[in-house]
């Protein structure tokens, strides 16, 4: 578990330097009719859209046609059950419902819902506020996320009025009750640096409890893997360079883990000659100002890394990294150097965990 050094237990460092948006996809089954008839080693692929980025969950070996079923109408369903309660695309989701709450009466969550406030907010206590799902209304600002209207920098009182409603302590939860309450009406919730995460936990769940043993499921870049892959070896994953020059910074094998990834590659612009990234820092109310590309973190619980990915990179490479060694968190940070390119930093943890050589014709998973 994460958790910010008290004084006294690390010696003092500098301080920190001060994600794709919805409507679901049918599962491709035409795509799998090979698959399913094919040799008995052969995976079974489920893909599609949801959440507004993709998906991807294989399986070894492919089962029959009526299981290969069953696998993709449940996953299905566990996807759609978390955008259909978490996407804040969606004016009718439990989310958008309880942002638009504009009272500090307590407002009733589903159990899946509270779990994932419930995840947030403790990495949010451990990490000192680095990841806060309250942010929601200056990412907005900065032009990310669904309500934002044009990439450029917030008006100053804007942001100022923006900022006072950002704080996860103005948060209650009542997990007995089944409620969350705020202390600001205007308080604003953005729970996308979790919910990608627990999606495929979700689906993790699920196949288990079907009696699937081998298998690696992707949501939107978050990946768990299970079991083996036909060769008998652990599932290999890739991690991305974001400068373009290469695909993989190396590859690493989930044995029974999931890894998550946080960066600027796909959400940031550039504004007088600084690039502006959609993680932003909730003690500032700007994007983060450091110079990491991306943060990699692996973990038992695909949530759990997606919401540490998302802290670490907003603590920057020093603080980030010597409160991952600290804790024995795995974590691999790609940071620019002055002329562009890329170094690695990695946690002891996270080496310890990597795979041999990348092998670019294996891919990612097979």
């Amino acid at each position: 578990m994460l958790s910010i050094p008290g004084p006294g237990r690390l010696p003092s460092v500098k301080p920190p330097r001060a994600r794709r948006p919805t409507r679901l996809a049918p599962v491709i089954l035409a795509a799998l009719a090979a698959s399913v008839c094919g040799r008995g080693t052969d995976p079974l692929r489920l893909s599609g859209a949801t959440m507004g980025t993709t998906y991807e969950v294989t399986i070894v070996p492919a089962p029959a046609n009526d299981r290969a079923r069953g696998a993709a109408a449940i996953v299905q369903s566990r996807l759609d059950e978390v955008d259909r309660l978490m996407s804040t695309y969606n004016p009718d989701s439990e989310l958008s419902r309880f942002n638009r709450h504009a009272s500090t009466e307590p407002f009733p969550l589903s159990p899946t819902t509270m779990e994932v406030f419930l995840i947030a907010q403790d990495v949010s206590r451990a990490s000192g506020g680095a990841l806060d799902v309250t942010v929601a209304p200056v990412v907005a600002l900065w032009g990310f996320g669904a309500d934002a209207s044009n990439r450029t920098p917030p008006d100053p009182q804007a942001l100022d009025a923006a900022r006072r409603m950002v704080g996860y302590t103005g948060l209650t939860l009542d997990e007995a009750r089944g409620t969350i309450a705020k202390t600001r009406p205007g308080i604003r919730c953005d729970l996308s640096a979790v919910a990608k995460g627990y999606a495929v936990d979700r689906v993790v769940e699920a196949l288990e409890a079907q009696g699937f043993t081998d298998f690696l499921v992707e949501v939107g870049g978050e990946v768990a893997g299970r079991g083996l892959r036909p060769d008998g070896r652990p599932w290999r994953v890739a991690v991305e360079r974001p400068d373009g020059e290469s695909d993989i910074a190396l590859v690493v094998e989930l044995a029974d883990r999931a890894m998550a990834t946080s960066g600027d590659a796909r959400q940031a612009y550039v504004e007088q000659g600084r690039r502006l990234s959609h993680l932003i820092d909730p003690g500032t109310g700007r994007p983060a100002v450091h110079d990491v590309a991306s943060v990699t973190v692996i973990h038992q619980m695909a949530a759990r890394a997606d919401a540490l990915a998302t802290a670490l990179y907003v603590m920057g490479p020093d603080t980030g990294l010597l409160v991952a060694e600290w804790e024995g968190v795995p974590v691999y940070f790609l940071v620019r150097e002055p002329g562009g390119a890329l170094r690695a930093v990695s946690s002891p943890a996270f080496d310890a965990l990597l795979a041999p050589a990348a092998d670019p014709a294996s891919g990612n998973g097979l």
